[in-house]
């Protein structure tokens, strides 16, 4: 991985990342997380904070390596206990069937072979557990889509291959999830980044 890519960029992104409004819409998104709970995109911890008391183990998936060192301090103070437990949400090595929850949050954008990912994210859940997600994604203005995807080429190779056109909820509902919960609409920010996917999805 190049400088940037290790040290730069995973700063970056904790910087945009780290703000007052999105910590909420983070902690809303945790809400009525239990028990083990496999995170992907652990990133720099900024989900540790919002957890409910009710999660017991973090299992934390993240190619980024520096992110564990920025988030020391809330590794530190959280008394959720973490375990970084693979580099690649593409193949989990986790049981079949282990999890109570999962948690992925500004994170589907960059994942290569995002339906693998989910898959296994679906695949390591117990029947009736449920995946909480807070994700921007292709905004369903036909109009700002075509922006998006115009960009996204452009800009992907700059930003650890985030992507502005990914369609999280299609993508979530071809894991073989149900979708119980979504909140999909054009929030304050840039406007290319700003439609979120804000939900919970529940494996049959």
């Amino acid at each position: 991985m190049s400088f940037y890519g290790e040290h730069v960029l995973p700063r970056v992104t904790e910087w945009i990342l780290d703000r007052p409004k999105i910590e909420e819409l983070r902690r809303e998104t945790a809400r009525g997380l239990h028990g083990d709970v496999v995170e992907i995109g652990f990133g720099s911890g900024l989900n540790l904070p919002v957890l409910p008391p009710e999660v017991r183990r973090v299992h934390a998936v993240d190619p980024d390596r520096t992110g564990p060192r920025l988030a020391a301090e809330r590794l530190a103070h959280s008394p959720v206990r973490v375990d970084f437990v693979g580099l690649d949400g593409r193949q989990i090595p986790l049981d079949a069937a282990s999890m109570d929850g999962a948690l992925s949050t500004f994170t589907m954008c960059s994942i290569p072979e995002l339906d693998r990912a989910l898959a296994e994210v679906h695949r390591v859940l117990k029947p009736g557990a449920r995946l909480h997600f807070l994700e921007h994604g292709l905004s369903d203005d036909p109009e700002l889509a075509r922006w998006q995807r115009r960009v996204t080429p452009f800009y992907s190779p700059f930003a650890g291959g985030c992507r502005f056109d990914v369609p999280i909820a299609e993508a979530i509902a071809r894991a073989g999830f149900e979708l119980e919960e979504l909140d999909a609409r054009q929030r304050r920010g840039p406007k290319l980044g700003a439609f979120l996917y804000q939900g919970i999805a529940r494996k049959p």
